[in-house]
């Protein structure tokens, strides 16, 4: 794969774990030729070896490897699969979580990577860098942190991750050291949380704004930032609290405890009059990452947003940041990919033209790590 000689499309295979956006993947590349491959796990491989398994013209996932534990794509033998089928990998937020190991993922794996490897520990934010290093580096305005409750002096959430899924939220609300201190020990008591657990929990500001989660997509080759589609996040339960009626909440909170954890997105649009400012932000934040890793940004990252008001005008504040493909196939339905490539174009499509363009130029060595 290191070869800069020109490759064939049909020589090579795109793979993907199989969660999080692997179907995104899987049919953008099928839309370019590729050739498509999914490491799926026991009980969890249905979607993809049968529903939307290659069938002629229909589905998009041609090979299934399964196996008990996602984990397992790190044995030697799943690895050599990989090489056999000179398979590039495309990394989202589920491979993170399920290999759960960012030296695994740096310097145990021996199949190229799709993008910047070495930028993905950054979403951690007990790393070092992590985005709140980036976001610093950039100059891109972020949520003010409280390094202790004792300094709680406005409306905050507790970002803590949830008692035996650490990959999960549980986040909580606090407006003051005493109210950080009840919640706090109700959710332990619920073993929602644990001590150990909130002991690394990050204290920020609770930004009042309209979320818009930007996706965007850097072509290392052509030197290209693009906006490739927004979108927002809808919340197990936390969204079913918000259509309580105001009098009917406090009652409900009280018996419920709210849940952060994803479900699934919405595309959103924005106003044409932020594009300049979005863009700004996007084009800083590629530039502080190579501050923190000489290959920079390659391909999809996004900055989870809160657009707030003025004075003096309205505008982002990032409380999160995704180096990798993003979750939300929807966002093709936003007009912004189409504006510039003429059609709409999802992430998995615009990450399959990359390394189709890298191939063909003879500059695949450039696009995976």
């Amino acid at each position: 794969m290191k070869s800069q000689s020109s490759k064939r499309i049909s020589d090579i295979t795109i793979a993907v774990l199989g969660s999080h956006s692997a179907l995104d993947v899987c049919r953008g590349a099928k839309n370019l030729g590729f050739r498509t491959l999914v490491v799926g796990q026991k009980g969890r491989s249905a979607p993809y070896a049968k529903y939307y398994a290659t069938a002629g013209v229909l589905g998009c996932v041609d090979e299934v490897i399964e196996l008990d534990r996602f984990k397992d794509i790190a044995r030697e033998d799943v690895q050599q699969k990989l090489a056999e089928r000179n398979a590039v990998f495309i990394p989202h937020r589920s491979f993170e979580v399920y290999l759960g190991d960012y030296d695994l993922i740096e310097k145990g794996l021996k199949f190229p990577i799709f993008g910047n490897k070495h930028l993905l520990r950054i979403e951690e934010r007990d790393a070092k860098p992590n985005q709140y290093d980036v976001l610093r580096a950039g100059g891109i305005r972020y949520p003010l942190h409280f390094p202790s409750p004792e300094q709680i002096d406005r409306l905050c959430i507790v970002k803590v991750l949830e008692d035996g899924r650490g990959f999960e939220r549980a986040f909580f609300l606090a407006a003051s050291p005493a109210e950080f201190k009840a919640v706090s020990q109700r959710l332990i008591a619920q073993h929602c949380i644990t001590r150990e657990g909130l002991a690394k929990a990050v204290i920020e500001e609770f930004v009042v704004g309209v979320q818009v989660n930007l996706n965007f997509f850097y072509d290392p080759l052509a030197g290209r930032l693009e906006l490739m589609g927004t979108d927002t996040r809808r919340q197990t339960n936390l969204d079913g609290i918000l259509r309580i009626p105001a009098p009917e909440q406090q009652a409900a909170l009280e018996k419920i405890t709210v849940q952060y954890e994803e479900a699934g997105h919405i595309a959103v649009t924005m106003l044409e009059s932020m594009l300049e400012q979005a863009f700004d932000m996007g084009e800083r934040f590629v530039a502080a990452c190579k501050k923190f890793s000489p290959m920079g940004v390659v391909g999809p990252f996004g900055l989870q947003s809160m657009i707030i008001p003025g004075p003096p005008k309205k505008e982002f504040v990032v409380f999160d940041v995704s180096p990798r493909m993003p979750g939300s196939p929807g966002i093709a339905a936003t007009p912004y990919g189409a504006y510039l490539h003429c059609r709409p174009l999802s992430a998995g499509e615009r990450v399959a033209l990359l390394i189709k363009e890298a191939a063909e130029a003879g500059n695949l060595a450039e696009v995976p790590s």
